[in-house]
C-alpha cells in the first residue's frame, strides 16, 4: 500500500505550463497530473483553447485537478514553492541527481518553442532528463513526476497500489514462481 503521505507530499507540486501547443498535449499532462496525485496544473496563453478536447485525458483527471489560466505562472504561487524548470539548458542539473524540494512548481515549455529567459531567470533551478533529442510534453510531464514520486523515501510499494491503479479490464494475476533462467 502507498501510505497517505505520499499523496500529501506529491500534491505540494503544481505543474506550470507555457502555452501549450494543443488539446491532446494538455489532456495527456492532466492525465499525469492524475496519475501522480500533482495538485494542480497552471498554464499561460490561449493556443489549446480553440478547441478544448481531453480527449487523451482518458482517467478525467480534469474533474479533479484545476486546470488555471493565467497571464504568468507564478501569479499567486503559494508561499514556499521552489520554481522549477524543466528544460535542455546548458548547466541544468541531471534529473537522476535532482533532490525535489517538498513544495515545487515544476514548469514546461511548448513543444515547439522553449521556456522565455526572462521565466527561466525567476526559477531556482533547471533540470534535465538526459535524451538523445527531446521529449514531448506529456512525456516530460510523466517522467518528472515519476521521480519525484520514485524518490520520496516514505512510499511503500505493494499490491494495493497495483489494484487501485489499473483499470477495470486488467485483471492479470502473476503466474508464482516465475521459472528461473
Amino acid at each position: 500500500m502507498v501510505k497517505s503521505t505520499q499523496q500529501n507530499q506529491t500534491n505540494h507540486c503544481i505543474v506550470g505550463l507555457i502555452n501549450p501547443k494543443s488539446p491532446t498535449n494538455v489532456g495527456a499532462t492532466l492525465r499525469a497530473t492524475g496519475c501522480y496525485c500533482a495538485k494542480s496544473i497552471v498554464y499561460t496563453g490561449k493556443r489549446y483553447e480553440r478547441a478544448k478536447n481531453f480527449a487523451t485525458d482518458t482517467k478525467n483527471a480534469n474533474t479533479h485537478i484545476p486546470l488555471i489560466p493565467k497571464e504568468t505562472l507564478f501569479d499567486d504561487l503559494p508561499e514556499g514553492y521552489q520554481k522549477i524548470a524543466f528544460e535542455l539548458v546548458e548547466g541544468a542539473t541531471p534529473l537522476p541527481h535532482f533532490q525535489h524540494p517538498e513544495k515545487a512548481m515544476y514548469i514546461f515549455g511548448p513543444e515547439d518553442g522553449s521556456i522565455p529567459q526572462q521565466v527561466l531567470n525567476q526559477c531556482d533551478d533547471v533540470v534535465y532528463v538526459p535524451t538523445k533529442g527531446c521529449m514531448n510534453l506529456a512525456a516530460s510531464v510523466n517522467v518528472l513526476l515519476y521521480d519525484r514520486m520514485a524518490k520520496q523515501q516514505d512510499t511503500i510499494y505493494s499490491d494495493d497500489i497495483i489494484r487501485s491503479s489499473r483499470d477495470t479490464n486488467n485483471k492479470l494475476k502473476r503466474k508464482v514462481p516465475f521459472p528461473v533462467k
